[in-house]
């Protein structure tokens, strides 16, 4: 029997818990001898989790101060501390890259994978560091303009692309000239137990960062003055709270049981950002609960207008409320039946086989794609 060969898991930060984290969980339920790398690693976040006693390599930027909260900030150091990585132990290198992980230096012939959540938004697309898309600072263009042909440098280095969903592989095709293989992210769904009496309160499940557009929500439901729940941490916070009313309660990380317990009695589920892929709305539908969401991404791939939640095209306060006011006219046509149905399409079992194919084929393919 042919043993497997050595991996090493490069992902971009261990910052905080989320939907990137939950992926790599499972990625090492699939290859649990994977040794892991990462720019930063908030070791205290993840003392309950797969990664509590697991060695942890870190770059030079995880020693600097402010790291562990504001990582964000040293981007512009970020592409030579991936590549500073000494990966010539392994024969296998697996990137899980949402801005430079696929930028590692792969040695002595090694099969570079990339499993990649987004080539990095903030270079690739005209949403700016603070979640808006307006026009962005010149200093801060020619940086990206800069970044962009560092970006496809290292992307001609990876053997094979995955990505998390149809519209990240579009983003792979636009900016790299790759083809990719769509493997979407593991949701957990059996841990939900839809409560068939919901209660009246929304829910919206997140990290708290400019780009998750939190502001639309907190603005409308201030409007609304209906009620929600904000479940989640980040450096967005404070700004948040100063502009939410008593209607809406922050009630900052929570644990896996308590989340499926609130999602399973929750009235609706609110997302106002561009998802790549988004595994807060899919546990939603697991718990019965119907999603409220913007029209773009990968909530196009995840949810079935009018079956199990309803899109809005204009990001904005106003667009959110008007969402919110129709489901309220239709919510009675959403069925816990349709939405469990849906949600299993991305159970974990499933993951973790494609993940595992992709990884280590049977048939390796003689094309690089």
């Amino acid at each position: 029997m042919k043993s497997e060969p050595r991996i090493a898991f490069v992902i971009d930060a261990l910052p905080s818990l989320g939907g990137g984290e939950k992926v790599l969980f499972a990625a090492l339920e699939a290859f649990p001898d994977a040794e892991l790398f990462t720019l930063v690693y908030n070791k205290n976040i993840f003392f309950n989790t797969p990664l509590a006693g697991r060695t942890i390599k870190t770059s030079f930027i995880d020693r600097l101060p402010l790291a562990h909260r504001h990582h964000r900030l040293f981007l512009p150091l970020m592409p030579r501390a991936i590549e500073g990585f000494d990966l010539r132990e392994y024969e296998t290198i697996v990137s899980f890259s949402y801005a430079v992980a696929h930028g590692v230096q792969n040695f002595n012939g090694a099969r570079h994978l990339s499993y990649t959540y987004t080539p990095m938004r903030y270079a690739w697309t005209d949403t700016n560091l603070n979640g808006t898309r307006t026009r962005k600072n010149p200093a801060i263009d020619l940086f990206l303009q800069t970044f962009r042909k560092w970006d496809q440098r290292a992307a001609s280095r990876v053997h094979r692309f995955a990505a998390i969903s149809q519209a990240v592989s579009q983003r792979i095709a636009d900016a790299y000239q790759r083809r990719s293989t769509v493997i979407y992210p593991p949701v957990d769904v059996r841990r939900f137990k839809p409560a068939q009496n919901r209660e009246n309160f929304y829910i919206t499940v997140t990290r708290l960062v400019p780009h998750k557009r939190l502001d639309i929500v907190v603005q409308a439901f201030s409007q609304l003055e209906l009620p929600l729940l904000i479940v989640g941490e980040g450096p967005e916070l404070p700004r948040l709270q100063n502009m939410a009313k008593p209607n809406i309660r922050f009630l900052g990380h929570q644990s896996d049981e308590i989340v499926a317990e609130l999602l399973g009695k929750a009235r609706g589920f609110v997302c106002a950002t561009e998802e790549d892929f988004g595994i807060a709305i899919v546990e939603a539908q697991a718990a019965g609960c119907p999603v409220i969401a913007y029209g773009r991404g990968g909530a196009l791939e995840t949810v079935i207008d009018g079956t199990t939640g309803i899109f809005f095209q204009e990001q904005s306060p106003t667009g959110l409320s008007e969402a919110v006011q129709k489901f309220e006219r239709f919510h009675s046509n959403f069925h816990i039946p349709d939405l469990v149905h849906n949600s299993n399409r991305f159970d974990k079992e499933r993951f973790i086989l494609e993940f595992r194919d992709f990884i280590c084929p049977s048939e390796p393919s003689k094309n690089r794609p």
